[in-house]
């Protein structure tokens, strides 16, 4: 089993930065694909981003393409999303998970998590 701890979420105005990191524990990370999902309020949840388990492969959401960056740093045990250029639309509980399958199943609409953390509350003000 792994655990998954969220942090980094907070209040920004549009236009600007966060980076959101995810600790992990319990296994050794780099079997695991990882994955930043969100939910915002009266919404589903949905695929944001995904990196493999060596990190030479990644996905994204379009509309994130070109603004969000998802990173690793398996030494440390740790994921991370760094978002740019954040729009109101991006406000949204983000929550990592982690998968021993392969990281492109991540972005599939079926696609069902391995594991999850308690999510971080990313807010974007107009």
């Amino acid at each position: 089993q792994v655990q998954l701890v969220e942090s980094g979420g907070g209040l920004v105005q549009a236009g600007g930065s966060l980076r959101l990191s995810c600790a992990a524990s319990g296994r050794t990370f780099s079997n695991y694909a990882m994955g930043w999902f969100r939910q915002a309020p009266g919404k589903e949840r949905e695929f944001v981003a995904a990196i493999s388990r060596s990190g030479e492969i990644t996905y994204y959401k379009d509309s994130v393409k070109g603004r969000f960056t998802i990173s690793r740093d398996n030494a440390k045990n740790t994921g991370y999303l760094q978002m740019n250029s954040l729009k109101p639309e991006d406000t949204a509980v983000y929550y990592c998970a982690a998968d021993p399958r392969p990281a492109v199943q991540m972005k599939d609409s079926g696609y069902r998590a391995g594991y999850w953390g308690q999510g971080t509350q990313v807010t974007v003000s107009s």
